[in-house]
């Protein structure tokens, strides 16, 4: 009789072990079930970048970015040359600003050589005044035409923003701070005053 029971409880403890076994051995298949699927999509990933169509896309964004630095290239040779082209033409600008009113002032040069030629020659005096007159009316039109005019001074009020007082003078007939001798002319060159004109004021 306690034999039997002792091999009933060997049983018993047998069963007891074998799901235990099991679950052991399963946990064992799902802790290397993941390995092998990492294993699987790092060779799918390797197989990919190596297929045909990333070789492509590779190939494409070469192309792209070798595109893009030509392009870059291009740019900045052009602004270089836009550069050296705008200096030089600045450079022509400042150097050939005053050819145009040099160009009109070439015969206002040869009518004065006319005029001494003749007064060498023994011409007559009032000749030679009527051709230095002539050359001095054809010169302020030149200067005219390139927009230049006299400062306004005799008998006007002394303004300081253009004329410059270099003498004062005492005169019961004029009212204080008129002007009533100019000493030298000024001009204003297309509205710009480019030089005051010396006066001589009452104080």
């Amino acid at each position: 009789m306690i034999e039997s029971e002792n091999m009933q409880e060997n049983l018993n403890i047998s069963g007891e072990n074998i799901p235990d076994e099991a679950k052991a051995n399963e946990g064992i298949a799902q802790e290397t079930e993941p390995d092998d699927q990492g294993k699987e999509a790092e060779d799918t990933c390797a197989e990919g970048e190596n297929s045909p169509y990333w070789q492509a896309q590779v190939e494409k964004l070469e192309a792209e970015k070798k595109e893009l630095v030509n392009v870059m290239q291009r740019l900045q040779a052009d602004f270089e040359n836009f550069r050296r082209r705008t200096r030089l033409e600045k450079e022509d600008l400042l150097q050939y600003a005053s050819e145009s009113v040099i160009t009109r002032l070439l015969p206002v040069l040869d009518n004065f050589e006319r005029a001494l030629t003749s007064a060498k020659d023994g011409g007559e005096v009032k000749s030679f005044l009527d051709g230095v007159e002539m050359i001095f009316r054809q010169l302020q039109q030149v200067l005219t035409n390139e927009g230049l005019e006299p400062v306004a001074s005799l008998g006007c009020k002394f303004d300081p923003n253009c004329h410059e007082a270099v003498m004062q003078i005492e005169d019961e007939e004029q009212e204080k701070d008129t002007i009533v001798e100019e000493l030298q002319k000024g001009y204003r060159l297309k509205g710009k005053l480019i030089r005051p004109s010396m006066v001589k004021v009452v104080k």
